[in-house]
């Protein structure tokens, strides 16, 4: 019974991390999506370049990049971090989001 433990927790551990870094990443994702959706809206209703940046790092969190590109009436916002779990894969675990608005005049 022992050996077949300590053969097989190692495992466990590894899959049970996997999930965890999984959940992470998904959870970053989300956060991404609503912040590049407030930066739209802000960038919607009229407010400039910092103040679109501002309400889309207050959703996401300090450390994530948020790129604001106006074409005409329309300005895509979009926002990048890495996610939590990015010590599991080597740092290389990014997440993005974009949301696209018109911006009323």
């Amino acid at each position: 019974m022992t050996a077949e433990l300590a053969l097989a927790l190692p495992a466990v551990v590894l899959v049970l991390a996997l999930v965890l870094v999984t959940v992470a990443a998904g959870a970053a994702q989300l956060r991404c999506v609503d912040a590049a959706r407030a930066g739209a809206r802000a960038a919607a209703i009229g407010e400039p370049a910092a103040g679109v940046r501002s309400a889309a790092v207050r959703v996401v969190g300090e450390g994530a990049r948020v790129e604001v590109h106006q074409d005409g009436d329309w300005v895509t916002v979009t926002v990048s971090t890495t996610a939590p779990g990015a010590w599991f894969t080597g740092g290389r675990l990014a997440v993005s989001a974009s949301a696209t608005a018109w911006a009323e005049p």
